[in-house]
């Protein structure tokens, strides 16, 4: 029983570092998207999502499930006591990043205007997609990197480095930001389109900063490796295992566990790219101008995205680190485990995506006003119409992880595609029946989200037989944020009207608010004291709860 509390804690404390270092990085990338929008405007701000959404997909398919595959199966190696085999995966997966990364490098480079003017319809995004085509080399190295750690059940590497990336990529980004678009206004004078060259330019220099972060996090973790690999040196002398896999057994193996990641991934993430292509041509031979086109897509793109990718994040983080310590426990016939850690961070995600996404809907619009001073009715309603997608993204990517935890590996690919064709069957008909223009895009990526959660739990109670306590997971977190939403909403109103400052009242709200939901979240016993002790400063937070009378001795 002892050693199953202790799985438990280190599973969610090794999910919480990975979380708290993704949030951290999602304000940084937040608070640097401020600059960046004043800079390259609604414009750029398309021109950069555009070249995004291409980056990610070649991402997807050339590295992007390497951190996962890998951290799985160096994890259920080194589980079996066979730490020469991890070693062999970690040195086959580096020959497949150099070769999978590099071929997508060039893929991105000499595609790009294909890809920007052909199929998107934003050719001027070319120059940016270009800058960030080396990046994609780099990360496959990183992902590798990341993984192995991970598998080893340490995600502090993996957290430092994606911190130091983030800030290096905010401060490049804005700079570099600054001075291309300068350069692109003149490019544009000459070319007869100031404006346009300048937030392309611009938006060249925002992937910039990108390509740098990267770097360095791969100069970060290559370090801690070179730190390290004496030590790892050491358990592989204590490996008296005389039989070793091959490397192609190692390749097989790799291979087997990235396809189904890597499908679930492409099509988890295409569907940005089928909305953005559906969205722009219909509206096109709807009759709404280009520019307008244009600036609806930015909005979306680089306002509404990025403010819900923060909590998003804290789920991609528990997901991945979820996958080696329910592989492990999977391996080991060990059910009990599995069915508790699926339960814990289940509960663990929605209650702080519920709260999320109700505070989101109410703040939209001052936040938007504060961080990039646009009080738009459009953008406020794409804020109230979209912001559910944080619980349903957040749940429908932990489930991700889940299932490929219990070598599920394909159930997520087939429930991605399923909830896909009804995501696509959608888009097209609320444009093309009802008019909804950038709405349609918002309505139909909550219906895909909400189609995976769906399916995913099903499947979930199917092969592991775990269930959640609807009460605490659910009930409890949803009843304390809508209480918690009134309160954001009476606080800013009355604040605003006493001082008619939005930025003010808005940070005085957003304390209201966590301060409310807090207090009802222990009042009703949502969270224990077990399990405030397993998050970081887990203990500090329940001293606190105690002198405020909110949390029993228990």
């Amino acid at each position: 029983m002892g050693k199953s509390k202790n799985s438990d804690a280190s599973f969610i404390m090794q999910g919480s570092i990975l979380a708290i270092a993704s949030i951290i990085s999602r304000i940084v990338g937040l608070i640097y998207r401020i600059p960046l929008t004043a800079i390259i405007g609604k414009t750029g701000n398309d021109y950069y999502g555009t070249a995004y959404s291409i980056y990610n997909i070649i991402l997807i398919m050339s590295s992007f499930s390497l951190p996962l595959a890998v951290s799985k199966l160096v994890a259920s190696r080194m589980g079996n006591g066979r730490a020469k085999d991890a070693f062999r995966v970690f040195k086959g997966a580096l020959g497949f990043a150099i070769v999978s990364g590099g071929l997508g490098a060039l893929l991105l480079y000499f595609g790009a205007d294909y890809f920007t003017g052909t199929l998107l319809k934003t050719p001027l995004s070319a120059i940016a997609l270009k800058v960030l085509a080396p990046t994609v080399f780099v990360v496959a190295l990183l992902g590798v990197f990341r993984g192995f750690f991970q598998g080893l059940n340490t995600m502090m590497p993996s957290a430092f480095s994606q911190v130091a990336e983030q800030i290096l990529n905010a401060i490049v980004s804005v700079v570099a930001a600054y001075m291309l678009y300068s350069y692109g206004k003149r490019v544009g004078a000459v070319l007869g389109d100031a404006d346009a060259y300048a937030a392309a330019y611009g938006a060249a220099g925002g992937t910039l900063g990108t390509a740098a972060g990267a770097f360095l996090a791969f100069l970060f973790v290559l370090f801690v490796y070179l730190v390290y690999r004496k030590r790892f040196k050491k358990r592989m002398r204590r490996d008296h295992h005389r039989e070793q896999e091959s490397y192609g057994h190692v390749l097989k193996m790799l291979l087997l566990t990235i396809f189904p990641i890597l499908l679930s991934t492409i099509v988890y993430n295409v569907s940005t790219l089928i909305d953005q292509g559906v969205f722009k041509n219909i509206a096109s031979l709807q009759g709404y101008s280009a520019k307008q086109i244009s600036e609806w897509w930015g909005v979306y793109s680089g306002q509404f995205i990025v403010l819900t990718n923060v909590p998003i994040s804290i789920a991609s983080s528990l997901a991945a680190s979820s996958v080696p310590s329910l592989s492990t426990a999977y391996h080991a016939k060990d059910f009990d485990t599995v069915n508790r850690q699926i339960s814990l961070a289940t509960r663990f995600i929605m209650v702080i995506a519920i709260p999320s996404t109700i505070g989101m809907a109410i703040l939209g619009r001052p936040l938007n006003l504060l961080l990039f001073h646009d009080g738009d009715k459009t953008t406020m309603m794409i804020m109230l119409l979209g912001t559910i997608s944080i619980a349903l993204f957040g749940l429908s990517t932990l489930t991700n992880g889940l299932l490929q935890g219990i070598d599920r590996m394909k159930t997520p690919v087939i429930n991605a595609v399923i909830s896909l064709l009804v995501h696509v069957i959608a888009l097209f008909l609320l444009m093309e029946l009802f008019d909804l223009n950038i709405y349609a895009v918002v309505i139909a990526n909550n219906i895909y989200g909400l189609c995976v959660c769906i399916l995913n739990d099903l499947a979930l109670r199917r092969y592991s037989g775990a269930s959640v306590n609807l009460q605490k997971t659910y009930i409890i977190p949803l009843f304390a944020s809508i209480v918690m939403g009134i309160g954001v909403f009476l606080s800013y109103e009355l604040v605003h009207k006493i001082i008619n400052s939005n930025a003010i009242a808005t940070i005085l709200s957003i304390c209201v608010g966590v301060l409310i939901y807090f207090v009802l979240l222990l009042l009703m016993k949502g969270l224990t004291e077990s399990e405030l002790a397993r998050m970081p400063k887990g203990n500090t937070i329940i001293a606190l709860a105690k002198k405020m009378h909110l949390l029993q001795e228990s």
